[in-house]
Order: C-alpha cells, then sequence, then structure tokens
C-alpha cells in the first residue's frame, strides 16, 4: 500500500526520510532553526534501536560521523551555518578518506552568528568545499519540505555511490514550515550496500584489515590520489546535473533561482504571465555539480538571465562562469533574513525588459 501525505515539517521530515534511507548513526549538537531535527532523531533513532549522539561540540560531532563512516555504516549530522562552519576540517577529512555519509545544512542569516532567520548566503561554502584542500561533494537543494525528505534519502545512495559527502543545503524556511509529504519506502538495512573498503577485519568479506585515512605524507602519492578523485569528479560533473526548467522555450529572460528564493520566482513568473509576459525559470536542483551545461546552453540561445537568490549574490559566480560572456546577467538579491517578495522580483524583470 502505498504512503499516505502526511503533514509534517521541513525538517522532521528530512529526519524520518534519513531513518528511511537506513541512516544507522546520527551524531549532532542544537542550533536553530535545525533544532527539531537533531530532536526527532534523538528520539526515532533510538525507538529504532539505532545510534544517536549528542555531541559536545560541532567539531565532536563531525569526526564521530567521520568515525562511524568509515566503518560502514550510513551516517549522517545536521546543523545551521555557524556549526556547519565548524564542521567543514572534519568534512574535508572525510573527502580526502573518500568517506560517504550525509550533512544537513538549515541556513540561517549570516555571516557570524548572524540571526535565526532563512538565507542562502552559504552557498560560496558548500559547493567551494568550505574546509581545506582541493575537493568538492555533493550538494543538494530543495525548494519544498517534499523535496526535501526526497533529496535526504537520495543523498545517503549518491555518497555511497561516489564515496564521497552528500549535503543537503536548506534554508531555515523550508526546515520550519509544514507541507505535505508522501515519505519513502523504508529500507532492509540488510540490504544496503557492502562496503569492502571500511575498517575492521570484517571476516566475512574474507579480507586483511582496512585502515581509512586523509593522510598522505608522500607528496607523488598524494597528487595521484587527488587526481585520480578529480577525475571521479568529472565523471559526476558529467552525468548528474540536475534542474527542473519552466517556460523556457517562450521566453528571453530566465530566472535562475533554487529553494526557496525558486518559489518565490515561480510567483514572480506568473505575475509577469498575467500580464502578458513571458519569462522562463531554471531551478538547480544540484548546486555540485552545478547545471553549467544547460546555463551554456540557454546563453548560446540568446537567453538573458536573473538570478534570485537570499543572499548578496553567489550563486550569480556560477551562472557568470557558465555564460562566459555570451549573455546578459542581472541579479537581485536579499540577505540578513530578508526575503525578497514576488512583487519584488516582478518589478525587476519589468525594469530588465523596460515594460
Amino acid at each position: 500500500m502505498a504512503e499516505e501525505k502526511r503533514l509534517m515539517k521541513g525538517n522532521d521530515a528530512i529526519g524520518e526520510a534519513a531513518i528511511r534511507a537506513g541512516c544507522t548513526a546520527y551524531f549532532g549538537y542544537p542550533i536553530t532553526p535545525q533544532n527539531e531535527l537533531t530532536a526527532y532523531m534523538a528520539k526515532n533513532m533510538i525507538d529504532n534501536k539505532r545510534t544517536f549522539i549528542q555531541a559536545e561540540s560541532e567539531v565532536a560531532a563531525i569526526n564521530m560521523v567521520y568515525g562511524a563512516a568509515a566503518t560502514g555504516a550510513r551516517a549522517m549530522t545536521s546543523s545551521s551555518s555557524p556549526g556547519i562552519s565548524l564542521k567543514q576540517e572534519g568534512i574535508s577529512y572525510a573527502c580526502g578518506a573518500d568517506l560517504p555519509l550525509v550533512v544537513v545544512n538549515v541556513m540561517r542569516s549570516g555571516p557570524g552568528l548572524g540571526g535565526i532567520v532563512p538565507s542562502q548566503a552559504d552557498y560560496f561554502q558548500s559547493t567551494r568545499g568550505g574546509g581545506h584542500g582541493d575537493y568538492y561533494h555533493f550538494v543538494l537543494a530543495p525548494k519544498s519540505v517534499q523535496e526535501a525528505a526526497d533529496l535526504t534519502y537520495e543523498a545517503f545512495d549518491l555518497a555511497d555511490e561516489w564515496r564521497m559527502p552528500a549535503m543537503v543545503l536548506a534554508d531555515g524556511l523550508i526546515g520550519q514550515m509544514m507541507e505535505g509529504v508522501v515519505l519513502p519506502e523504508k529500507r532492509d538495512l540488510s540490504k544496503l550496500p557492502k562496503k569492502p573498503w571500511a575498517v575492521g577485519h570484517q571476516g566475512e568479506l574474507k579480507r586483511p584489515i582496512n585502515h581509512v585515512t586523509s593522510i598522505n605524507l608522500v607528496p607523488q602519492e598524494l597528487e595521484a590520489t587527488v587526481k585520480a578523485r578529480f577525475e571521479r569528479y568529472a565523471k559526476i560533473k558529467a552525468s548528474l546535473q540536475r534542474f527542473e526548467e519552466l517556460n523556457i522555450d517562450k521566453s528571453d529572460l530566465v530566472l535562475v533561482a533554487y529553494g526557496t528564493a525558486s518559489r518565490i520566482a515561480l510567483g514572480a513568473l506568473e505575475l509577469a504571465k498575467a500580464d502578458g509576459i513571458n519569462v522562463g525559470l531554471l531551478r538547480p536542483i544540484t548546486l555540485w555539480p552545478y547545471p553549467e551545461k544547460r546555463v551554456s546552453e540557454l546563453a548560446q540561445q540568446g537567453k538573458r538571465f536573473l538570478v534570485v537568490e537570499m543572499s548578496m549574490g553567489q550563486m550569480v559566480e556560477d551562472v557568470r562562469l557558465a555564460v562566459n560572456g555570451r549573455a546578459q546577467i542581472d541579479f537581485y538579491g536579499r540577505t540578513g533574513g530578508m526575503i525578497p517578495t514576488e512583487d519584488e522580483v516582478y518589478a525587476e524583470i519589468r525594469r530588465i525588459l523596460k515594460k
């Protein structure tokens, strides 16, 4: 029997989706606006006889995730912007050790402690590798509670398949809002992928003890390892650039937005449509790998772009890179926890098109 739709807060839906995906170990530390997620895992991981630890700090939490992932567990942590900053060293270690794990960032405003209201200003940190060294990891950007659950569920599979961390990047509005959601099916833990690379003996796999680490003191060996990792990144970029688009063929101007900003951009598109103005919408779902190929194609077709963000303009840099000077790019954003309105974005559309 198919699951019935239920009304859930975004943070709770993310937690339930992670449990259903087979998350067997969660380590976290409280911070607004993702506290409900930690609270949900505290109760429900234990109820499902899985591991939950509220660590003494964000630094401790990410290193616990590293350790659990190294044993082959499906491990996860979550936090919000300042807490994610504290986890960056551990995320770099996990990327350097090729460990699959899931990190959820329910973004708040900054920089610094900032405020507890929604923002999208962690884009650079998330998509550029916020820690030290040469690395990337998956970044998935949900637009709704339903997609927050779906992408969290999928994040565990992507992490395992490609042996790298996956981040679900949601802003505080998605974490706090309540919407109807149909939850994914519960995974059979006994049927999760085997991980012959994991630490320990694992006698049933008939192989010697493994050691998982990110350290390599031989420059030639480390360079070869990093280059091999970037060959894997190239395969991911070639096959996993994901996006949603609407009304593109009819429009000269394309709005580019993700997450909550994409919902606002859609509202502005509808306002324009009601006035007889055709505007398109391109919504990146993967922020890494970024859908640069599609943006480039649209630029070659002569499209213009209006990037809408809840920041001072971070994703706009990726649009500029993909466009490579072949099209006009405008930007409209609000920051500090201010959320743009449909009317504001529509006014910018009219300004650009001189309507």
